[in-house]
């Protein structure tokens, strides 16, 4: 019996839709080779003293930190806990980097932007040798990031919110405030954006709900082991540490209790090196720094009420950092760009590294180069970074975008700015917290152009 084995050929309509998308794969790819390139040039991956340990100690001992690493990223360490190798956590990183791109290129596809600034807003998360950086370290932004993307990407999927959208969206986000805290004041600018746009009381109550229900669990886990009801017990240290830049206790007329925390004449040179800092008055308190995070929470409270023009003033200056052409060292002990660099990093002696090494991986020592991988990415760098001020013409094209499209485009803008002022306004600012500003902001700055339009 004769078989057709005739094979339809795609048809002129899918073969245009393919071709539609060629300038994004071809970038894709490079972007895929230069992170082969960044996990051969730097052996084995990048870890921070005490940050890096202290994750991977918890992935092993999973109980909720009363300092400022919080569950979410050691949950993906301990996914990966049965290959124990810190190179795998690397690699899947620099998967979850292409995927975040991928993902901002689909959600704009799917909001009608066209393709070459679909693929041009992914430039900077899949090119910029920082993102190479970050993913090539043991830190919680890669997926902070990602997920940032993802609640963005289903919230605005369709130009109608469901309430399953909603909710899978507040499950997003909830992940994202496990990660990093600072997502827990924009789980309410979300909010806060959603309610403008009208979208129902259903999708708004089911984003509520579902973003509510595990950092409630979380602050209940969290009781169980510090002993009250929070997600973190560094958020009053932090805050404190912003008022020490402008604190003036003859204004602020703190009572006793308060007034231990006064600022003390101890100078550094950022607001989070306070934290820090063996001579800040919170640090000569008896016992440890985040035992006192009520009470430094009071004061910090008490300052912004006595000096909110200080403190308004503190925030923008250092907000302004980001937009320099030369990135500028904050605090100065800090690489804000161009971290590529030839050698070997040696690890501390501490007890902590040894103990991650016995239970997590055997391998973990001190970051070295390798020529000529690690050659090309420390000359490619210099050219591979986006410079302040092309941040901040980035951020104004999304906000012409949020005011002529603010069905779609307000909500990302909107979170952009939350990523760019929120850290600062809670601590400080910091190069590595811009980061996740990029892509959103890159977001918001595509759904300027339509189709149907030159702009």
């Amino acid at each position: 019996m004769l078989t057709d084995t005739r094979v339809a050929l795609p048809s002129p309509r899918r073969l245009a839709a393919l071709a539609d998308h060629r300038v994004f794969a071809a970038l894709l790819l490079l972007a895929a080779v230069l992170r082969v390139v960044t996990m051969l040039g730097y052996r084995p991956v990048t870890l921070y003293w005490y940050d890096s340990f202290t994750y991977l100690d918890t992935a092993v001992h999973p109980a909720p930190s009363a300092t400022f690493h919080p569950i979410g990223y050691p949950l993906l360490l301990r996914a990966l806990l049965p290959f124990h190798s810190v190179e795998l956590v690397a690699a899947v990183q620099h998967a979850i980097g292409l995927g975040t791109g991928m993902l901002l290129y689909a959600v704009l596809r799917r909001r009608a932007t066209p393709g070459w600034a679909a693929a041009s807003a992914t430039v900077p998360l899949l090119f910029d040798a920082s993102f190479l950086r970050l993913e090539h370290a043991v830190l919680s932004d890669t997926q902070f990031i990602f997920l940032i993307v993802a609640g963005l990407a289903v919230l605005m999927w369709s130009p109608r919110l469901s309430v399953r959208a909603a909710a899978g969206a507040g499950l997003l986000f909830a992940a994202a405030a496990l990660t990093r805290t600072i997502a827990l004041p924009l789980l309410l600018l979300v909010v806060l954006v959603l309610a403008v746009r009208r979208v129902g009381r259903r999708p708004l109550a089911a984003l509520v709900l579902a973003g509510a229900l595990p950092l409630a669990g979380y602050a209940a886990w969290y009781a169980q082991h510090h002993g009250r009801f929070a997600i973190s017990g560094a958020d009053g240290v932090a805050l404190w540490a912003r008022t020490m830049t402008f604190a003036d206790c003859a204004r602020i007329q703190p009572p006793p209790d308060l007034a231990r925390l006064c600022p003390n004449g101890t100078k550094v040179d950022a607001a989070s090196e306070y934290v820090w800092a063996p001579g800040a008055s919170l640090n000569l308190l008896p016992g440890d720094r985040f035992t006192h995070n009520d009470l430094a929470r009071s004061f910090a409270i008490a300052a912004i009420l006595a000096q909110p023009l200080d403190y308004l003033g503190g925030v923008a200056r250092d907000t302004a950092i980001a937009f320099s052409w030369t990135p500028i060292p904050h605090p100065d002990r800090t690489t804000p760009a161009f971290g590529f660099k030839s050698g070997h990093w040696e690890l501390p002696g501490q007890p902590l590294i040894a103990k991650v090494k016995r239970e997590y991986d055997p391998d973990i020592r001190g970051l070295s180069s390798v020529s000529p991988y690690a050659d090309f990415l420390i000359a490619y760098q210099y050219a591979a970074y986006l410079r302040g001020p092309l941040l901040g013409l980035i951020l104004l094209l999304g906000g012409a975008a949020a005011i002529r499209r603010p069905r779609v485009a307000l909500l990302p803008w909107a979170v952009a700015m939350g990523l760019l002022i929120g850290p600062v306004a809670v601590l400080d600012f910091d190069h590595r917290y811009v980061l996740p500003v990029i892509p959103i902001a890159c977001l918001a700055a595509a759904l300027a152009f339509r189709p149907s339009s030159g702009i």
